[in-house]
């Protein structure tokens, strides 16, 4: 990019946010200084964004309307990708569902402008309404939930379009939202006090209030809605991952990896595809390695972990995926007809008789 000729790179920085500890993108922003001292960029600053202030940077400072923004952005986000994974594999028209999200992405943009609070609020609700309204079939698909190490999770290029790839398959893709994952690393679990202090809880949980504070117009447009599911608070995510791991694994995605199985297994999305990147330890132990554990306590979920890198076999990549979407769809028959020919009462009473 800074080498196309689009940007002034004497009025241009990088960022990249980091969490810090042992996470190999703790080493992203050396790599990233290196890289451009070996393309003759050196003199383009590289911010380190981080709540823990691992570094000083001149010139870049937090303010309000910077940090609303922000959050509004979040939200705006985690709401459009709700509402259009749920909405489009089951679109009558063809486009319909793509081309509702490139207007409301549209119309988020321009609104951040301002991000005015009741601009925010009142869009919020508009968009959970027109996508409630879309015309959709009444076809029953496997829902596939897809959690893992942040970038591969939520990044396209980094996935190989594992949500498209879902969708082709004839299936839904369900993914938490990017906001649980600043929740969690705004919660102090009391395994945390034995390293922080009783202070960090308070500050952590002041966080964590502001951001439900933003969220809280989501939840309740998601709530009221005919179709969609609003997400958990960062609490009871932990108190589902609190029966499989420790708290204290804060490394990564840590604990909430295994919280964001339990919270979609207890949503009825038994179907999960655990993404990481190579040499990823963290997800090796609270994804992977809690697999097992996950099937057991919960008979019938179906769970996939699925290695990604450049390194990595596309084939092998869509070959896991592909067997356990068709699990999926061996494990569905019996639940989706019954649920298709039930009219009422005495229909029940019949059925379970027969």
């Amino acid at each position: 990019a800074l080498k196309s000729g689009k940007y002034d790179v004497n009025k241009t920085a990088l960022l990249i946010t980091q969490t810090g500890g042992g996470c190999r993108a703790t080493n992203y922003i050396g790599f990233l200084r290196k890289a451009l001292k070996d393309c003759g960029l050196e003199h383009v600053p590289v911010i380190s964004l981080s709540a823990q202030g691992f570094e000083k940077n001149e010139g870049f400072t937090f303010s309000y309307p910077l940090l609303n923004r922000a959050m509004q952005a979040l939200i705006y986000g985690d709401l459009l990708m709700n509402v259009l994974y749920r909405t489009r594999p089951y679109e009558v028209k063809k486009g319909s569902a793509n081309a509702l999200y490139e207007k409301w992405k549209q119309n988020c943009k321009y609104a951040l402008r301002k991000a005015s609070r009741q601009t925010f609020k009142q869009y919020i609700k508009q968009i959970v309404k027109e996508f409630d309204e879309l015309p959709i079939v009444s076809k029953r698909k496997p829902r596939v939930g897809l959690v893992g190490e942040i970038l591969v999770k939520f990044h396209p290029t980094a996935n190989n379009n594992v949500v498209q790839v879902v969708e082709n398959e004839g299936a839904e893709a369900v993914v938490p939202g990017l906001v649980d994952f600043l929740l969690y690393c705004a919660y102090q679990s009391d395994q945390q006090l034995m390293i922080g202090s009783k202070k960090s809880k308070l500050i952590g949980e002041s966080v964590i209030q502001i951001i439900e504070f933003y969220r809280k117009p989501m939840k309740e447009a998601l709530e009221k809605s005919s179709r969609f599911t609003s997400p958990k608070t960062i609490h009871e995510v932990a108190h589902g991952a609190k029966s499989f791991v420790s708290l204290g694994h804060r490394t990564g995605e840590g604990w909430l990896l295994t919280g964001e199985m339990v919270e979609l297994i207890e949503m009825n999305v038994k179907n999960i595809i655990c993404m990481q990147p190579f040499a990823c330890l963290p997800n090796h132990i609270t994804g992977k390695g809690i697999i097992k554990e996950l099937k057991r306590a919960y008979p019938g979920t179906n769970i996939v972990a699925v290695d990604y890198d450049p390194g990595a076999s596309e084939v092998n990549q869509l070959n896991r995926i592909k067997l356990m979407i068709s699990t999926a769809f061996e494990n569905m028959p019996l639940e989706s007809e019954f649920k298709e020919k039930v009219i009422s009462v005495q229909d029940v009473k019949g059925l379970v008789t027969t």
